[in-house]
């Protein structure tokens, strides 16, 4: 049956196979059950309730990838996002997590029309490779400020914005925690960001900074608290439509990005470069922040994690159902994840950072024209504490360059629209 409905031996792949592949991909990426309902319980949303829904998100989109594309590959709340729906939109702009939802549910519908449309893969195209590469390296660097925050390791000052915060038991439980990430992640180990989540925690229960649970299972908190409390009427403004913008690109940028790197891996592209079922792949994404914001959740994506259970022989849509089945088992160890502090997370958001900064390489350091940009994105996103404003300065100075040396054939169409969008974003925002 298995063999049928996978197609195992086309792939040249076994049961056995997928189920190692499986596990290693939940292993790398199971972080995020601790992660997100931590970044998002900062914008007053219930975080028993949010362990919940992080699962059930990560179940429906990538029971989507392995049932209905046979593809390999698992989805979640993405890393980025989740930080730029709690602080920039709710703690930044005062906007409530509820018309925050309403932003996401748009910014869903909005990557479904794109794909219905057939517009995806002509915008991707159409932005320059050097923001395309600079986006998620922005990004990375934006969490990575929330990791020395959530720390403290970096604290708020009047006179200098921000400096050195006390060693305080927080500050060093978090540091040995990321040393302990680093050197795992070095070494290649598999969940090694997880591996370092549950051994800061540890540290914080030896030395009493912890309180243990009641239990180490329950059955899985409600989701009442969160689910279908999204308000679309509130969250169509004009005020809004940057960060609308903001989400539907960068979740279009990172899950192409995701998609291709994996697709290569995995062995789905074929000899002229056309990466197979990518249209199917996208409009999954798409369905499952959809319904991820109808559940009370910020945009769910493709994670790059999925390459790790590729490596180790994952090729069929099987290695994705049993990383779900291991998302509904990680339902019932609510109490154990409710108790996990910041300080154990913040190693993550670092090392998660770091990852999303190395393409920067790829970048064409010695093209300043397409350096600017990229850098004001990189540098912007989180100096301004917002994903959108990084993206629209980088977007508008792209186009204001190149118009100012005469390289008019570089702007595409699609810039020229984005660049009016990012203007009428900027005017909203000022």
């Amino acid at each position: 049956m298995l063999e049928q409905f996978f197609k195992l031996s086309r792939h040249n792949t076994s049961i056995r196979q997928e189920v190692i592949a499986g596990f290693t991909t939940f292993l790398t990426m199971s972080y995020i059950i601790a992660v997100h309902p931590n970044i998002l319980a900062d914008a007053g949303m219930n975080k028993e309730a949010l362990i919940t829904v992080t699962s059930l998100t990560a179940i429906f989109g990538t029971l989507l990838m392995g049932l209905w594309i046979n593809v390999p590959l698992a989805m979640a709340p993405g890393m980025g996002l989740n930080a730029f729906f709690t602080y920039t939109l709710v703690l930044g702009q005062g906007v409530s997590w509820q018309t925050a939802l309403g932003v996401v549910f748009i910014s869903g519908i909005c990557f479904l029309l794109l794909a219905s449309l057939g517009f995806r893969e002509k915008i991707v195209s159409g932005i320059p490779k050097s923001l395309r590469i600079a986006i998620p390296g922005g990004i990375g660097l934006f969490i990575t400020f929330i990791g020395v925050q959530n720390m403290g390791l970096v604290i708020q000052n009047d006179a200098t914005l921000v400096s050195l915060g006390t060693f305080g038991p927080s500050v060093i439980f978090g540091l040995i925690g990321l040393v302990i990430t680093l050197v795992l992640e070095v070494r290649n180990w598999k969940g090694s960001i997880l591996i370092g989540i549950l051994f800061t925690t540890l540290l914080g229960i030896l030395f009493g900074d912890i309180t243990l649970p009641h239990s180490l299972v329950s059955m899985p908190p409600s989701i009442t608290p969160i689910a279908f409390e999204l308000d679309i009427m509130e969250s169509l403004q004009w005020g809004l439509l940057g960060a609308i913008f903001s989400f539907m690109f960068v979740d279009l940028f990172d899950s192409v990005g995701t998609m291709v790197a994996c697709s290569y891996e995995a062995n789905l592209v074929e000899d002229d470069g056309t990466i197979n079922k990518i249209s199917e792949m996208l409009g999954a994404d798409a369905i499952a922040t959809t319904v991820g914001a109808l559940l009370g959740t910020s945009t769910t994506t493709t994670y790059i994690e999925s390459a790790s259970g590729i490596e180790e022989g994952g090729r069929t849509g099987l290695t994705a159902v049993i990383v779900a089945l291991l998302f509904g088992t990680a339902l019932f160890f609510a109490p154990v994840i409710s108790v996990i502090p910041n300080y154990a997370t913040a190693p993550a958001l670092i090392v998660v950072g770091i990852l999303m900064f190395k393409n920067l390489k790829n970048i064409e350091l010695s093209e300043f024209d397409d350096l600017v940009p990229a850098f004001l994105t990189i540098v912007l996103i989180p100096l301004t504490y917002s994903i959108s404003m990084g993206l629209t300065f980088g977007f508008l100075s792209f186009i204001l360059i190149k118009l100012a040396v005469g390289r008019y054939g570089d702007i595409s169409w699609v810039m020229w629209g984005i660049g009016m969008l990012s203007a009428l974003n900027l005017i909203l925002t000022m």
